[in-house]
């Protein structure tokens, strides 16, 4: 005789039976996937377990800065891999290295060299009698001679009295870079240059920003990181840029300078409602008529960027050389208003680039504070 079950039991055991069999038939239906899966899931956990307990050996025989730059440097090797390695490199270096991605001073002088470059040519050309084009970039047999034949030979876009634009193909891609010669009487260097650098001003007088905000900032050479994010034209998706920036003043010389570049930081991943450009680089050089102070200056913008668009290249071109214009007039009637309405506008001349203010010691302390506290990684138009 068997013992007799009570009538809940009974159905308990009728249901687990029933689940097992259920369970078993879909094993067999899912077949060869589904233990692909089951296995994929087993491997990678085995991995990231692996991952952190490198990461801890390397914690424990090296210190915070040689760990963060052995890190840093195996992210840069792999973060142009798509998928999970370069997040989970990412994650683990969680920093930016700025040994190997500041704006160094030969980047700085060589735009001030481009600039020195054309006033002479400007110079000659005015000398002889010479007005039209008189500023516009060497010949084709000048810059071969110069380049080895590495460069093309620049092509004039548009020609005004105070405006001059050209362009030249990028090697190996479908892309071109531009420079502008232009002049402003009408504002002083200081307030067009300040104005150019206070993102928080821009937010304001730029329409198309979504996003401008400093990421992080270099106590060695005043180079700082952003990130911004900037409307495109419809259909087009949003674009975002992370870049590097430094500004040089040089009240003897007479000369002010801003240079940024695309750089990658862990802080700032990739984002499925925007556009990265990952190409991109600009150089602003500005010299005054007669000092900071007084109306009257000269500027040269030398641009470049792969916007990732599947319009054919002359679309591309013609966005380019019509919004460049666009976005210096905005850049200019900006400074007007802040001249003429006395709008609080960051002076970038005076405060020099490693003199950071109170907040951005507090951004650099409250940074470091979290990567000491924390046993993961630290989380810390034109530009």
């Amino acid at each position: 005789m068997f013992p007799r079950r009570p009538p809940a039991a009974v159905a308990a055991w009728l249901a687990g039976a029933a689940a097992a069999a259920a369970a078993a038939a879909g094993a067999r239906a899912g077949g060869l996937p589904a233990l692909l899966a089951s296995q994929c899931r087993f491997v990678t956990g085995l991995r990231v377990r692996r991952a952190q307990q490198i990461a801890q050996l390397y914690g424990r025989l090296y210190s915070e800065s040689a760990r963060r730059g052995l890190l840093g440097r195996l992210w840069r090797r792999l973060r142009g891999r798509p998928g999970p390695v370069s997040s989970l490199m990412a994650a683990l270096a969680g920093a930016f290295v700025w040994d190997e991605e500041r704006i160094q001073e030969e980047e700085l002088q060589r735009s001030i060299d481009e600039m020195k470059r054309l006033e002479e040519m400007s110079s000659v050309f005015q000398s002889s009698g010479v007005e039209r084009h008189s500023t516009e970039p060497k010949s084709q047999t000048e810059e071969s001679a110069d380049s080895g034949d590495r460069e093309q030979p620049w092509e004039m876009v548009m020609d005004k009295k105070h405006f001059k634009l050209w362009r030249r193909p990028i090697a190996g891609t479908p892309l071109y870079q531009y420079r502008v010669f232009g002049t402003y009487t009408d504002v002083t260097p200081r307030q067009f240059f300040n104005v150019q650098l206070d993102t928080e001003y821009r937010k304001k007088w730029d329409a198309l920003v979504i996003k401008l905000e400093v990421i992080e900032r270099d106590a060695v050479s005043g180079s700082e990181v952003l990130h911004w994010v900037t409307h495109f034209p419809y259909p087009m998706y949003s674009r975002d840029y992370v870049y590097v920036r430094r500004y040089s003043v040089d009240q003897e010389n007479n000369v002010m300078v801003l240079v940024s570049r695309a750089v990658e930081h862990p802080s700032v991943p990739e984002s499925p409602e925007f556009v990265r450009v990952r190409s991109y680089e600009s150089q602003m050089v500005i010299r005054p008529h007669k000092s900071f102070d007084e109306n009257g200056f000269d500027y040269l913008l030398t641009y470049s960027d792969n916007p990732q668009t599947v319009f054919p290249r002359y679309c591309v071109s013609w966005m380019v050389s019509s919004g460049m214009p666009d976005f210096l007039e905005k850049l200019h009637l900006a400074t007007l208003k802040a001249k003429n309405m006395e709008i609080k506008v960051k002076d970038y001349i005076s405060a020099k680039p490693l003199d950071m203010g109170s907040e951005a010691k507090a951004t650099t302390q409250s940074s470091e504070r979290k990567k000491e506290g924390s046993h993961g990684p630290a989380q810390i138009e034109y530009a």
